[in-house]
């Protein structure tokens, strides 16, 4: 199965595959908009708007299985993400990303792209996966790299 076959619902309740994204650069990132990481959601939207012109599509999966740091419903989320942070970028529908009931598609990004000591657990809200224009998984970013540290990595992409 290929990641573009995974079905995702959009934060407003439409389903969709991640077909639209076919040929970009893709960074897939856990959220939570009560999380100490949440700031981070302004350093995404600057990649975002300085490099979508140029292939890149941020995708936000907010999770609530961290101390329970999101909202309770998606419209709140949407919102929430919206006017505290200027939020532009595809969000989608909250989900769980570890155990039985994780999404499918953190299931495969896990197990392309483990984290350290090979786990394939997520450890914490804003863990993020760059995915190459071919749908390849080439890159896990902890939850502590911010946006800024990701550039230089979503710009040799890019390149290609």
């Amino acid at each position: 199965m290929s990641i573009y076959d995974f079905e995702v619902i959009t934060i407003n309740g439409q389903r969709q595959t991640l077909k639209p994204y076919k040929g970009q650069v893709m960074l897939i990132v856990n959220t939570a908009t009560k999380c100490g990481f949440a700031p981070q959601f302004i350093g995404l939207e600057k990649l975002y708007t300085t490099f979508r012109d140029q292939g890149l599509i941020v995708l936000g999966f907010p999770s609530s299985q961290f101390m329970n740091q999101e909202l309770e419903n998606n419209t709140d989320i949407a919102k929430a993400c919206k006017l505290d942070y200027g939020v532009t970028f595809p969000m989608f529908a909250k989900i769980d990303v570890n155990g039985s009931d994780a999404h499918p598609l953190f299931k495969h990004l896990t197990a392309e792209s483990p984290g350290l000591f090979n786990t394939k657990r997520i450890k914490w809200n804003f863990t993020k996966f760059l995915v190459d224009q071919h749908g390849k998984v080439v890159k896990r970013f902890a939850p502590s790299d911010t946006p800024e540290k990701i550039e230089s990595h979503i710009r040799a992409l890019l390149k290609k």
